[in-house]
């Protein structure tokens, strides 16, 4: 069971889960003593924060990708299926790009690493609280050099990137915009050319670094 506390209306609302106790015990203390910040909650488990997420509405959840029960992706898919108000931010060790991507299509606003500085967490909180999206930044910067800048895509190949990122197959691409199969793989070649990328997956971590696409573009539903 989440251990709750008790709430505060001046400050933003936090949950805080993490299945590693001295991790967890770390990151409560800097929560407890940001004057903007209020621990309300603490669980060791995915099915404790999901609990406490619906029972205390938190402003904003910090949630680890890998816990018992269920994990952090788990969790964000289920506030965001229930449509409820909390942001989450995935706070985890693992910055592989199929978490990044599987959290923010589950619904995270924010993905922060635990070497994060307390002053970016702090900064990636009241992003997210405010409506906003964070990526970390050593995510960010490990996917490409800082000086690299990408030739622009055409609106034809970041409207294919935004498709295929979603899930859709060249076929379902093509279909969706009216072009055949053999272009979008012409268009698709054409990006990982411009942005320096191997694969889909790359490509859109790279376009969102850069700026040639947004979060809020990945995660609309009706693109």
């Amino acid at each position: 069971m989440p251990s709750e506390r008790i709430k505060s209306s001046t400050k933003i609302r936090i949950l805080l889960a993490d299945d590693h106790p001295l991790t967890r015990a770390g990151i409560a203390e800097f929560l407890k003593r940001e004057p903007s910040l209020d621990l309300i909650a603490e669980a060791e488990d995915g099915q404790a924060a999901w609990d406490a997420i619906q029972q205390l509405s938190p402003d904003v959840a910090l949630l680890d990708i890998r816990m018992p029960v269920l994990d952090g992706v788990a969790v964000a898919q289920k506030v965001k299926n229930e449509g409820l108000p909390t942001a989450i931010i995935m706070l985890t060790s693992y910055d592989a790009q199929q978490y990044v991507i599987a959290s923010l299509r589950a619904g995270a606003r924010g993905f922060v690493l635990k070497t994060v500085s307390p002053k970016e967490l702090t900064n990636a909180i009241n992003t997210v609280s405010k409506g906003g999206l964070y990526l970390d930044p050593e995510v960010a910067a490990s996917i490409a050099e800082d000086d690299f800048i990408p030739e622009q895509l055409s609106t034809r190949e970041r409207e294919v990137l935004l498709l295929a990122a979603k899930g859709l197959s060249s076929k379902e691409v093509a279909r969706r915009l009216f072009i055949s199969e053999r272009t979008v793989q012409t268009h698709l070649a054409s990006i990982y050319d411009k942005l320096g990328s191997r694969n889909k997956t790359e490509a859109l971590l790279l376009a969102l670094k850069y700026g040639v696409v947004t979060l809020e573009e990945l995660l609309d539903e009706d693109e």
